[in-house]
C-alpha cells in the first residue's frame, strides 16, 4: 500500500506538471503562428514567450528526482501518504501554473503581433504564474523532509 501511494505520487508529479507545461506551450504556439503572419520579423521573442511554459515541467522533473530516492519496498505508510500529497500537491500547482502561464503569454503574442512592444510587461506577467509553480516546488522539497530517512 506504502509503495502504491508513493508510486502514484511520483506519476502525478511530474505527469500532471509535464501535461501543464505542455497545454501551455501549445497555447502560446498557436498564437506565436498567428502574430508571425502579421509580423514575421518578431519569431525571436515570441518564441520565447511561447516556450516559457516549459519551465513548469522542469519543476516536477526536479522533484520526481528528489523524491524517487525515498520509494522502497519498505517504507512506511507515513512516506508512501507524504510522497502522494507532495505529488498531489506539485501537480495540481503546476497543471494550472502551466496553462495559466500559456495564456498569458499568448495574450502578449498577440499584441506584438498587432505591433505593440509588450515583450517586458508578458515577460514580468507570466513570472507570476512561474512564481506558485516555484511555491509548490519550495512546499514539495519541505515535505520531503517530513519523512525519516
Amino acid at each position: 500500500m506504502e509503495f502504491v501511494l508513493a508510486a502514484i505520487g511520483l506519476g502525478l508529479m511530474f505527469g500532471l506538471s509535464g501535461a501543464g507545461s505542455s497545454i501551455g506551450v501549445v497555447i502560446g504556439g498557436n498564437s506565436m503562428i498567428g502574430a508571425l503572419r502579421k509580423r514575421p520579423e518578431i519569431f525571436g521573442t515570441v518564441f520565447v514567450l511561447s516556450a516559457l511554459p516549459a519551465t513548469i515541467g522542469l519543476y516536477g522533473f526536479v522533484a520526481f528526482i528528489l523524491f524517487n530516492s525515498l520509494v522502497s519496498a519498505h517504507m512506511t505508510l507515513f512516506a508512501g501518504a507524504v510522497i502522494f500529497g507532495a505529488g498531489v500537491g506539485m501537480g495540481v500547482v503546476n497543471l494550472f501554473c502551466g496553462i495559466k502561464m500559456g495564456q498569458v503569454c499568448a495574450s502578449g503574442i498577440s499584441s506584438m503581433g498587432m505591433g505593440h512592444n509588450a515583450f517586458a510587461q508578458t515577460l514580468l506577467s507570466a513570472a507570476l504564474p512561474e512564481f506558485y509553480a516555484i511555491l509548490g516546488l519550495v512546499c514539495a522539497i519541505m515535505m520531503r523532509g517530513l519523512i525519516p530517512v
